[in-house]
């Protein structure tokens, strides 16, 4: 008889145990610590990050799994792969950056935000949002998709007494519980026909489901797939979106345009390709059609945003992550039809390593001009190029890259990989749709682009930049120029195989 009594693989594991256990001892050692040295959790937090993503570094050697079925290799609860390596740098990369930003933001709040809980609930949800790509049965995909979204509710309104920030977390809690409430339905219909919670093993049974159960299994595939496109922002499930980013803290907002993302993608990715593989002629054309109303309803946002309306300049980068959104589904939807069905989910990781990275670093710039406009509308970055030339040039570059116009060589490449993926699954219908909307989407990206060369209007100020802010802005500037010379180190992954 063989022992259920099995070994962990701690080395697998590390990246994302490492964030929740730097996350305890945050909270603990905040009890401890006193209200003038507060400022040191920021730091081992930002530390605890930088650890986590190093510690993918050592499983660069191959796939490992751990948390597997007795007797069956292949049926693991966790798998450390090539997928679940580049996403959890993408998650953890991203928290980083966002941690960076929380530091100035906390020193700038004056008390207002509450440091000790802040840092534990940012590293909590990056753990969570870590976990997640690496998970491999539905069970663990909850759980995790839940670690990474409930720190994120009560950082949304973690703001002492502003009534736009508790507004902001009780939309963003209530709409994203029912749809995990339904995507739990989905998963309890998909067990009840298939009998397993195991990726590879549904994959197997669901092809052979009775006839009685079919529409039971078809429901259950649908509903599974809710809270992943509820977390992509995905249109219906987009409402949350600007309201969220505006009440957030900017570090925040900026967290989750690019962690809460990933943790939607990688999900989706998981149950479509790996899970319900024999159900394409079902998500595929639904996830066709979320992603060319997702693009467009974004697109169409971002362009009414009036430059002189209060957070304007959030408001717009909000609509546009639901833009981009729609663009990053494309590839996922192509899968369905596409002979390569891992090239295919290549071009959506390549898109979102680009937009990760320059993402951030429009946020980065957007909490800069925040510190001297507080409202940080349009308008306020009219002369910025006077003020701080560095940042309107960062800033600038960061844009051209979302619109995917020269010199942000990566966000042109990025979209011709993802124009690629869906001329070479026959959606020709869907190409078009995504040229018409990367043109709306050049209108805006320019407008802004070209507001920060203007003259300013009065005399032009300074911006001091915060050493934190400082790194943020360079890391993100670095790292879009370095892709943008080299694009093939992203588009690697649109050309071979993640899986």
């Amino acid at each position: 008889m063989s022992s259920l009594v099995q070994s962990v693989d701690w080395l697998a594991i590390a990246p994302p145990t490492l964030a929740a256990v730097v996350g305890l001892v945050v909270l603990v050692a905040d009890l401890f610590i006193g209200e003038a040295r507060k400022a040191v959790l920021g730091w081992v937090s930002v530390a605890g990050l930088a650890a986590s993503a190093l510690l993918l570094l050592p499983l660069l050697e191959g796939d490992r799994a751990t948390f597997c079925l007795t007797g069956d290799a292949d049926a693991c609860s966790y798998v450390a792969d090539r997928f679940t390596l580049v996403v959890q740098l993408l998650v953890l990369g991203g928290a980083l950056l966002a941690a960076l930003l929380s530091v100035t933001a906390l020193k700038d709040a004056d008390k207002e935000l509450p440091e000790g809980e802040y840092w534990f609930l940012l590293l909590s949800s990056a753990a969570g949002a870590a976990l997640l790509p690496a998970s491999r049965d539905l069970a663990t995909l909850i759980v995790a998709l839940e670690v990474a979204s409930l720190p994120a509710f009560a950082l949304v309104g973690i703001r002492r007494g502003d009534r736009k920030s508790s507004e902001a977390a009780l939309k963003f809690f209530l709409s994203s519980v029912t749809a995990t409430a339904v995507s739990l339905m989905g998963v309890s219909f998909v067990y009840a026909t298939t009998g397993t919670l195991h990726l590879t093993r549904i994959a197997d049974r669901i092809q052979h489901v009775d006839g009685q159960f079919h529409t039971l299994a078809q429901t259950g595939v649908v509903l599974t797939l809710v809270g992943f496109a509820f977390k992509t922002a995905a249109v219906p499930f987009h409402f949350w979106v600007p309201d969220t980013y505006v009440g957030a803290p900017l570090p925040i907002a900026a967290y989750l345009s690019v962690v809460g993302k990933a943790v939607g993608f990688s999900g989706l990715i998981l149950v479509t390709v790996i899970a319900f593989p024999s159900y394409a002629d079902l998500w595929g054309p639904a996830l066709a059609a979320l992603a060319a109303l997702t693009m467009t309803v974004g697109n169409v946002g971002a362009l009414r945003q009036r430059s002189t309306r209060a957070y304007s300049a959030v408001r717009l980068l909000a609509w546009s992550s639901v833009g981009q959104a729609g663009y990053l589904l494309v590839p996922i939807a192509s899968a369905a039809y596409s002979k390569d069905a891992q090239k295919a989910i290549g071009s959506t990781v390549a898109y979102a390593l680009m937009y990760a990275a320059v993402n951030l670093g429009a946020f980065a710039v957007a909490a800069l001009v925040a510190r001297t406009s507080p409202l940080n509308r349009i308008s306020d970055y009219r002369g910025l190029y006077a003020r701080n030339p560095l940042s309107a040039l960062v800033l600038g570059f960061f844009l051209l890259c979302l619109a995917g116009l020269p010199p942000g060589i990566i966000g042109l490449f990025a979209k011709v990989t993802v124009f690629s993926a869906v001329v070479d699954a026959g959606l020709g219908w869907l190409a078009v749709v995504m040229a018409v909307n990367v043109v709306i989407a050049l209108f805006y990206y320019l407008q802004w682009t070209t507001l920060l060369f203007r003259a300013p209007e009065g005399e032009p100020g300074t911006h001091r930049v915060p050493a934190p802010l400082t790194a943020a802005i360079a890391l993100t500037a670095v790292l879009g120029v370095a892709l943008s010379g080299a694009p093939q180190l992203i588009l690697r992954f649109s050309e071979t195989g993640l899986f």
